[in-house]
């Protein structure tokens, strides 16, 4: 099993001091190489969610299991190790460092891993994605479309074992919608890579298999039930 979470809760604190449940998740499941589309209401928890699993957020209680280790509970250094080399993550706006090159994108991407940089393999996750002949060109010199595929090329750089990708098609024209879900989805059989995709399109959500509706698990309100416990 790629990805356990157990009891999941999570809530956020308004300025006046009333707390805002968010999460509240009893089991949710992946098992290695599975891809599941996340479907939800703007505003739902998704991307708190996907925060949670790839601990750059920690819940206010539960477990976030992610190839057999427990990360909840981690100090934060050991958590953003963890997923510099266990989870990849797409992000719909890119996050691609400007000054550098796409190949300089893929490589920076490898040096947090620990494992030193690959500089074949990046070039040939490039060339996976199409621009195998734009190497060295810098984010300002690509598409749109480009952009988006350099930014899975570096998700995939450490080989992780989860891949989480947070609506990587909502700034791509259709085009390149279909080409970007494609390639993420081929990459990841390729690489046995576990793959959760959030998404708000129905096209995209259903060329999955399974698709997961948010609302159908997380109880926000048993945050309250747990505190007057």
């Amino acid at each position: 099993m790629s990805l356990l979470l157990e009891r999941i809760r999570k809530s956020y604190r308004q300025p006046g001091g009333d707390l805002i449940p968010v999460l509240g998740i009893e089991r949710f499941a992946m098992n290695r190489g599975e891809q599941v589309a996340l479907i939800g209401s703007s505003g739902g928890g998704k991307t708190t969610l996907l925060n949670i699993i790839s601990g750059i957020l920690t819940p206010d209680s539960g477990r976030v299991v992610v190839d057999g280790s427990d990360i909840a509970t981690k100090h934060e250094v050991v958590r953003d190790r963890f997923r510099a080399a266990k989870i990849g993550i797409v992000f719909q706006t890119f996050n691609l460092l400007p000054a550098f090159s796409a190949l300089e994108n893929v490589l920076l991407g490898m040096s947090f891993s620990g494992r030193g940089v690959d500089k074949a393999f990046a070039k040939q996750l490039l060339e996976r994605v199409g621009l195998g002949h734009r190497l060295n060109h810098s984010p300002q010199q690509l598409s749109v479309g480009e952009q988006q595929r350099v930014a899975v090329a570096r998700s995939l750089a450490n080989k992780p074992v989860l891949l989480l990708a947070d609506e990587p098609t909502a700034n791509v024209d259709l085009a390149n919608q279909q080409l970007i879900l494609d390639l993420i989805r081929d990459t990841c059989r390729d690489h046995n890579v576990t793959l959760l995709m959030v998404t708000h399109s129905s096209d995209v959500a259903g060329a999955f298999s399974r698709v997961e509706n948010l609302k159908d698990f997380n109880r926000p309100e048993l945050c309250f039930q747990e505190q007057s416990a």
